[in-house]
């Protein structure tokens, strides 16, 4: 008997929230639009995830370029104001670039705040070519942290704890 209750405990929606992970970066115009777009792409299955700005500005189109060159379309995001997710409380705040980090120090109920700091690839000044390959470098390196150090070393151990904690609450 107490095993059905479990498993039903289990089974219940509650237990399989996913962490809301929200990456921030000044204008929300491309490294928080490239790490949204790989992150929704990769991890969907594991965590939700968004992007936001302290301002708005036009997604960069060579952001855009960048990312369908690895098959990811983000041609359909926009720029959002990181007020627009206070109420989600996410799990994970992911400062993207120095100045978000700055000018966004506290996210009301952010479980917690990471910085992974690149280089803004917007204010590149060389030739179409030069800032195409600039992006692609930002973007190598996000996809890099992403897959290397935020998903083994926050992500799966922030579910794993979860999981375990829920489970004890169902027993």
């Amino acid at each position: 008997m107490k095993r059905n209750t479990m498993r039903e405990s289990i089974s219940d929606e509650s237990l399989l929230k996913k962490p809301f992970v929200l990456f921030v970066c000044t204008h929300n115009s491309a490294r928080s639009q490239m790490a949204e777009g790989y992150f929704r792409a990769r991890y969907s299955q594991m965590a939700e995830v968004g992007s936001a700005g302290t301002e708005i500005h036009a997604v960069h189109p060579l952001a855009v370029s960048v990312m369908a060159e690895i098959g990811i379309d983000i041609s359909d995001h926009r720029s959002k104001l990181i007020g627009e997710f206070f109420d989600k409380k996410p799990d994970f705040v992911i400062t993207v670039c120095d100045t978000s980090q700055k000018a966004c120090p506290f996210v009301p109920g952010a479980g917690k705040v990471i910085h992974a700091g690149y280089t803004d690839p917007s204010s590149c000044n060389g030739t179409p070519s030069e800032c195409q390959e600039v992006f692609r470098m930002v973007r190598d390196g996000i996809i890099t942290w992403i897959d290397h150090a935020f998903v083994p070393d926050h992500l799966r151990q922030s579910l794993q704890s979860s999981l375990t904690h829920r489970l004890r609450q169902a027993k």
